[in-house]
């Protein structure tokens, strides 16, 4: 007898157990068809102690469905919701047919009632609720194994399973937009010719679309309305029942067979239960006080950090063991490489305020049991580091071996390379690391994810093209999307046909590449960001499954140019050892390992960096030690409109030996320059040329340098 959480297939017989410390009575129900109303075998489970509840049936099989109705104590006011007309989805159920249906009895208050917080509604949900999937967990893994890439080569491309997928021609039709779409030899070959080396996927947990989404025709595309923490989301599976575990793994497989890391973007700080007006879909009806942070004064209402409705109680034992059972999960069985954590602080709030949303710590439970974990804590983790709780902003509180999203790093460069005054101190600190958040002791520049652009904004493309937001669609009068986003037009607000500025953003997209793979840090580039994805300046199309958010494989001649830059970029940084430190650059003394210089080769002073006028600088990067060949970087930068002649350093000829060998002249090369788009990843190539003795960078354009013999 197995007495794990969940339904577990021996290839004799079935265990199901769940976990409710207040329920009264627990039935398995057993169904025949998705759509079923009424349960085919109804079987009363029998309490193993004060909180696990089991029974095992002999003639159960892998696909039967099923689902869960508790019985117990209906008292909102003191955090209680059991409700058995509700039919309840396991929480660690491995498959879920699909999501719920919008209909009234999926909600355990009635919202027509005079007090609707603390009505009942005994309407039978069977009908309208999704029915969880007996699987058999065996598959064929193989030689599969991890990649573990290290964090100092890693280089993230964040991805939606249907966006990335649908519309590529090199897909088969019935893959497209599935994780079958996903291992197609298309995907994995584009991911390899950008040098991805771990793709992080937009939430694939079993989803269920928000009320007032569906009200519109529309349906939370993004994921972040988790139904199931252990259940691929059947939507992007080719067969939805029991079959998406497979095609999962099949994916994940595929993947690693090509070096590639998958990470999750994971949402455990709050469910698809929303509020306390929100449906009873599973763990509102299991044990909604075991479960979420309520109120302490009045447990009817849920302590809300996540702007979603709820938090899950990460400090109650069973939502800790929840979220620590379907990570080890995930990883064990699923065979993922790690994870990036929605609205991570979340998670760390402990204790009580008098609003029941705690504090966030450190040393906050999950947090002690993660690291303490064998297998969690030899995983990728990523920090989304700030949640709208008080105190939520946390970007550089994580431990180690966290890494963290840094919005420091995508605002700065915006502003930079739309040609803002004053930030050039703020830029040069984001491009070594931002040593100012991550320079704690066992930290480094990797703590710090870079990025310009992702899911949650602008796109790449639309920085470029947008000045402000144009959300109109999401049918929330443009009120919904962040303000602040740091873009700019060039001219024309949107589409144009002016060559000026279509060259102008052209640039700018190459600055801001360049800027994320010329930084100290981990990459991380958005999905179809390489192809000049536009989604016609939406900033939160979190609810747009259509063009707008799908990936546009048709590409003309400026995307397949913009497509070839940001490979060969991503070559560039492959090639120079320098960019890729995991301590941060040393600015003084016999170990110094970077000179911040002006255009004219002397030495930024601290008036320099004030300097509101200056529309340049430069990076020299030097080794530690003796300089080697092609390890020596200059780097030149001009945020304003007018061209910037930069004096460039002596690079001293010496000998290769003794005495009597010959002398080796070593002279500055131009590696990149974003003012033509010239990239030359590899010191092999013919066309490399000497720089003179200084150098003239365009308007609104870097270029990179490095020390060759010549």
């Amino acid at each position: 007898m197995r007495t794990d959480l969940g339904a577990h297939w021996d290839g004799r017989g079935v265990d199901f157990n769940l976990a409710s410390r207040h329920a009264e009575d627990v039935d398995l129900c057993l169904f025949d068809h998705p759509d079923d109303t009424r349960a085919v075998r109804r079987v009363a489970m029998t309490a193993l102690d004060d909180v696990r509840w089991h029974v095992r049936l002999d003639d159960v099989r892998p696909g039967q469905l099923y689902g869960y109705r508790v019985r117990g104590p209906y008292s909102p006011q003191e955090g209680h919701r059991f409700n058995a007309a509700k039919l309840l989805v396991d929480p660690y159920a491995r498959a879920i047919t699909g999501g719920p249906q919008p209909e009234p009895s999926i909600f355990g208050v009635d919202h027509e009632a005079v007090a609707p917080a603390l009505s009942y509604n005994g309407t039978d949900s069977g009908g309208a609720m999704p029915k969880c999937v007996v699987v058999d967990a065996a598959f064929a893994w193989g030689d599969d194994a991890h990649p573990r890439t290290p964090w100092s080569e890693t280089l993230i491309y964040e991805a939606h399973v249907r966006g990335l997928t649908l519309q590529h021609p090199d897909v088969p039709k019935a893959h497209r937009g599935t994780y079958a779409g996903l291992a197609a030899p298309a995907i994995i070959d584009h991911l390899k010719r950008l040098g991805v080396t771990a793709i992080e996927l937009l939430p694939v947990h079993q989803i269920a679309d928000e009320g007032h989404l569906t009200s519109r025709n529309l349906t939370n595309y993004w994921g972040y309305s988790t139904l199931g923490f252990f259940a691929p989301h059947a939507g992007y599976a080719v067969n939805h029942r029991g079959g998406q575990v497979d095609e999962f793994k099949s994916m994940v497989k595929a993947m690693h067979a090509a070096g590639i890391e998958v990470l999750l973007d994971v949402v455990y700080n709050h469910t698809a239960e929303g509020n306390h007006l929100g449906p009873t879909l599973s763990l509102k009806g299991i044990d909604n006080r075991a479960y979420y942070r309520l109120m302490p004064h009045n447990r009817s209402r849920y302590a809300d950090v996540t702007g979603c409705g709820n938090t899950l109680d990460l400090d109650s034992p069973l939502a800790r063991r929840l979220v620590l059972d379907s990570l080890r999960y995930w990883v064990e069985e699923m065979r993922v490489d790690g994870f990036r954590f929605d609205l991570a602080p979340a998670l760390g709030r402990t204790g009580e305020d008098h609003e029941g949303r705690g504090r966030f710590r450190l040393d906050a439970p999950f947090f002690e049991e993660l690291m303490a974990d064998p297998v969690l804590a030899r995983t990728k983790l990523i920090a989304e580091p700030w949640d709208v709780g008080p105190g939520g902003y946390r970007v550089g509180d994580f431990p180690p071996p966290w890494r963290e999203w840094n919005d420091r790093f995508r605002d700065t460069a915006r502003r930079f390379w739309r040609g803002d005054t004053g930030v050039h101190a703020d830029f040069a600190t984001r491009l070594m690391g931002s040593s100012d958040l991550f320079g704690r002791p066992e930290r480094g520049p990797t703590a710090s994810v870079n990025f310009v652009a992702c899911h949650d904004g602008f796109t790449l493309a639309d920085t470029t093209a947008y000045a402000h937001k144009h959300n109109e669609a999401n049918g929330e009068d443009n009120r919904d999307g962040h303000g602040h986003n740091c873009s700019h037009s060039w001219g024309v607000e949107g589409p144009t046909d002016d060559p000026a500025i279509l060259a102008l953003r052209a640039r700018a997209q190459r600055n801001l590449i360049a800027t994320l793979f010329l930084a100290q840090g981990v990459p991380m580039l958005g999905h179809g960001d390489e192809l000049g994805r536009t989604q016609g300046g939406n900033n939160n199309a979190y609810c747009q499954d259509n063009e707008t958010s799908w990936v546009d494989w048709d590409l003309d001649e400026a995307q397949r140019a913009l497509l070839a830059y940001v490979g060969a970029v991503a070559q560039l940084r492959r090639h120079l050892r320098p960019l890729r430190h995991q301590a941060f650059p040393v600015g003084e003394g016999k170990q110094a390992t970077i000179r911040w210089l002006r255009p004219d080769g002397e030495a930024m002073q601290v008036d320099d960096w004030r300097n509101s006028k200056a529309r340049g600088f430069a990076i020299h990067l030097v080794p530690r030690a003796e300089p080697v060949a092609g390890e020596e970087i200059l780097l030149l930068l001009n945020n304003g409109p007018r061209p910037v002649a930069y004096k460039l350093p002596k690079a001293s000829p010496r000998a290769a030996g003794g005495p009597s060998t010959p002398v080796i002249r070593f002279a500055w090369q131009r590696r990149l320059d974003t003012g033509t788009g010239i990239v030359v990843p590899s010191v092999d190539d013919d066309t490399i040329a000497p720089a003179a003795a200084s150098v003239q960078v365009e308007g609104y354009a870097l270029v990179l340098l490095t020390r060759h013999a010549v």
